[in-house]
């Protein structure tokens, strides 16, 4: 039965070869079903599908249940202190060295792609070049429990809110965007060779919105493919910066934290995109901390 989510897609018939990434530490059934899943959602595609892990410090057994699922994967060992960014900068890192690779896909390790949905992604891809005569990022948008759009792309809101995006995810036709959230994006490796590898100064965060922008100054536009290409549920905001039942001392450190706004990330994403006005947008997120938290 085809998946109501996903637009039928028909086989991708030129070989590829694909190196998909993904970090992770410590979810090893989660790890598990999103390789069991892109497993799935690689038939029909005509090619080899090498995987490549970094497994962040984990102490669950990740990296032997990975080797059960994918005896050929490599698996790089982390000290758990990578966290996303640093984590997928490593596995980059290899996967720009293997000879012959024809795309990079990046894909959370909580992320559990449909049937067909590599192909689907491959095929969007192709349409794009042939329309444009350049490679162009795929980005798979994926819908949660209720069926909502939880990670995609995004539009910016504008000159003055310009550090600020609309989500764009789960539109029946092919959608432009001008960052992508990092859960399952196809790289051409063209794209990957021009734009480099993920800036590991982002200490977890951010480095998905900063290679979109990077890329899209190098002149390589990014597109959300039509529908939903998975499942992925959106973040637990308890315990974090926007959860309200935290007083105001650990919202702030939940704020700085790795998983927050740490002040040396934004500092240098601001400093980079957002303008002759950066000192101002760096300045606002906790400016508005402090005031709510004064409010209280």
């Amino acid at each position: 039965m085809t998946d109501p989510f996903l637009p039928a897609t028909t086989p991708v018939g030129a070989p590829v070869s694909i190196v998909a990434v993904l970090t992770c530490h410590n979810r090893r059934e989660q790890t598990r079903s999103a390789l069991e899943c892109l497993m799935q959602a690689s038939r029909g595609v005509a090619g080899e599908i090498a995987v490549i892990v970094v497994d962040d410090g984990s102490t669950d057994g990740t990296a032997e249940a990975v080797h059960a699922i994918c005896p050929q994967a490599i698996v790089l060992p982390g000290d758990g202190q990578l966290y996303w960014c640093r984590g997928m900068h490593l596995g980059m890192q290899e996967a720009m060295r293997r000879p012959g690779v024809s795309h990079v896909l990046w894909l959370n390790d909580d992320t559990q792609l449909d049937p067909g949905a590599l192909a689907h992604l491959l095929n969007s891809e192709a349409a794009c070049r042939r329309a444009s005569g350049a490679p162009v990022i795929m980005v798979g948008a994926t819908r949660d429990a209720s069926g909502r759009c939880s990670y995609g792309g995004g539009v910016s809101m504008g000159v003055w809110r310009r550090l600020r995006y609309e989500r764009v995810g789960g539109a029946s036709e092919l959608r432009r965007c001008d960052v992508f959230n990092g859960n399952c994006v196809l790289l051409p490796i063209e794209v990957v060779r021009d734009v480099g590898n993920l800036d590991p100064a982002f200490e977890h965060a951010m480095g998905d919105t900063d290679y979109a922008l990077r890329a899209a100054t190098r002149g390589h536009a990014s597109y959300v493919a039509p529908g939903f290409v998975g499942r992925c549920e959106g973040n637990d905001t308890r315990g974090t910066a926007a959860d309200p039942a935290l007083r105001w001392r650990a919202r702030w450190r939940a704020l700085l934290g790795r998983k927050g706004l740490p002040w040396r990330s934004w500092l240098h994403f601001t400093r980079r995109h957002g303008g002759p006005l950066w000192p101002l947008r760096f300045a606002w997120p906790y400016l508005k901390a402090l005031l709510g938290s004064l409010r209280r």
